[in-house]
């Protein structure tokens, strides 16, 4: 078994609450990726940036951004992932879909809404993690503010790879290099952290910051702002070796995680 995972970073200006803009102008960077990539990555609510209009741009999980992704994972042959709104049973959710080659979705909702922008107000918390096989890794998908809350993201030895996508702010670029970093190697995994550039229609600027790290937190990807399309290679043999050689989540405490945040 190939024991190597190609992924790749789609930093990039989004167009404010335009989704149809903005597939036409993330499709355009996947050109060329086809057959050189397994995982591509995209920024949360990628069709609209982060925006509160729940009501207004919410879609289904039929809707034309979820038959885009699927249309554009078949065409490359790999899984792509980001977050978009998504409208089910009467509630709004920022929904992290995981799309694969063969059709077949896996969603998460984003646990720890942003109460500084009254996320809270506007969309359900989702209540479970999970977790999804590529190529025999195993990752772990998160969104944004969920970097902040280390235990939400603990690996409880159930993931290689830990990838957030974001809307993270230019004022708090420090915070988000430095959680990543901090995740990466409490975790004993390799973390993947997808921004956008730009600034949306609330005025909020965007630097990127997208960033591949390993399992002691050294990057392994270019940094910087401006749009992005970069792949870099994981090695899933020394990840374990690592882990073999310094053993620490050995000695990570139990825990049990209690429910704090009500889906509603």
């Amino acid at each position: 078994m190939n024991s190597h995972l190609r992924v790749t970073m789609i930093q990039s200006a989004l167009a404010w609450q335009e989704p149809a803009t903005n597939r036409r102008q993330l499709a355009a960077h996947f050109r060329g990726l086809a057959g050189h990539t397994d995982l591509i990555v995209l920024p949360e609510m990628f069709p609209t940036g982060f925006t509160m209009a729940a009501e207004a741009l919410a879609e289904s999980m039929d809707g034309p951004t979820i038959g885009w992704l699927r249309g554009e994972a078949a065409a490359l042959g790999c899984v792509i992932t980001g977050s978009l709104i998504v409208r089910e049973d009467g509630r709004h959710f920022n929904r992290l879909v995981w799309a694969r080659p063969d059709g077949t979705l896996e969603h998460y909702d984003k646990r720890h809404l942003f109460r500084m922008a009254e996320e809270q107000e506007h969309f359900s918390a989702g209540v479970r993690r999970i977790t999804v096989e590529l190529k025999g890794w195993r990752v772990c998908p998160l969104v944004c503010y969920d970097l902040r809350f280390p235990v939400w993201s603990r690996n409880r030895g159930d993931y290689d790879l830990l990838v957030y996508v974001a809307n993270w702010p230019a004022k708090r670029a420090h915070a988000w290099a430095s959680l990543l970093r901090a995740r990466a190697i409490e975790n004993l995994s390799y973390v993947v952290g997808v921004n956008r550039v730009g600034t949306d229609g609330n005025g909020v600027s965007y630097a990127g910051d997208s960033v591949v790290l390993d399992f002691v937190g050294k990057s392994l990807s270019s940094e910087g702002g401006g749009d992005r399309v970069e792949t870099t290679v994981l090695g899933l043999e020394s990840l374990r070796a690592y882990r073999a050689s310094f053993p620490a989540h050995l000695d990570a405490d139990d825990f049990e995680l209690k429910q704090v945040a009500r889906a509603t």
